[in-house]
């Protein structure tokens, strides 16, 4: 069977790789906060998510224990997702601002979203061996978005995943490599890496990420994309 994307997310979906993530995605599951104690988790590997003909590829780090491990699709159910859907809404890249289940009726439009790993991680923070081990993944989807030409990154491990992912499929990544900022750009080969604050609580509630900031590296994105 060809590779493409329904084939990739069959087996991310199945993957085992990582003991100490398998073992917290089903923690997770297993003790929810009390808010979420009747719902039944997903709590297994998140594919990618939105347009497989998009030109605007999203990067972020992992899923949330209790958000897209919850619910089964990506930045979904939490408020990291919701201020990122929120967002692509405005840039017209979402039919509606919110996302909160997988059938909740949300389409991407001309965007695609995904992370570097899959599962998520404590404290949100995966280890080398599993970033690693979830890389190939997201070297294969970016090689499937054939269209997928403008990759924005939301916080500095995507920024460096990304280049590791764009490395590994062959592309010239300059050196010293570029460095994360908030509205950082740099041409990978026949693609281009904007850099975007990630939209978690810590960065939206301080002030640090505003909604005018991330409208503005999305308008530059669909301004990229459409040139």
């Amino acid at each position: 069977m060809s590779d493409s994307l329904p084939v990739l997310a069959e087996e991310v979906i199945a993957c085992r790789r990582c003991p100490r993530l398998v073992e917290w995605r089903q923690e997770a599951a297993a003790k929810p906060p009390r808010r979420f104690r009747d719902e039944a988790y997903w709590a297994r590997p998140l594919p990618g998510f939105g347009d497989p003909d998009a030109r605007i590829v999203i990067v972020g780090l992992a899923p949330a224990a209790h958000g897209g491990n919850r619910t089964g699709r990506i930045f979904t159910g939490d408020r990291s997702g919701d201020w990122l859907f929120s967002a692509l809404h405005r840039a017209g890249l979402a039919n509606q601002p919110t996302s909160v289940s997988r059938d909740d009726g949300l389409r991407l439009i001309d965007a695609y979203v995904t992370a570097v790993n899959r599962c998520p991680p404590p404290q949100n923070r995966p280890t080398p061996e599993e970033r690693d081990n979830c890389l190939p993944y997201l070297v294969r989807e970016l090689g499937l978005l054939k269209k997928g030409r403008i990759l924005v990154a939301l916080g500095s491990y995507a920024w460096a995943g990304t280049l590791l992912a764009l490395g590994a499929s062959g592309a010239e990544v300059p050196r010293p490599r570029p460095r994360f900022g908030h509205g950082a750009e740099a041409p990978i080969g026949e693609r281009t890496l904007l850099g975007c604050f990630h939209p978690s609580q810590q960065n939206t509630f301080t002030g640090r990420l505003t909604e005018p900031m991330m409208d503005a590296v999305l308008a530059r994105a669909r301004k990229l994309a459409a040139g």
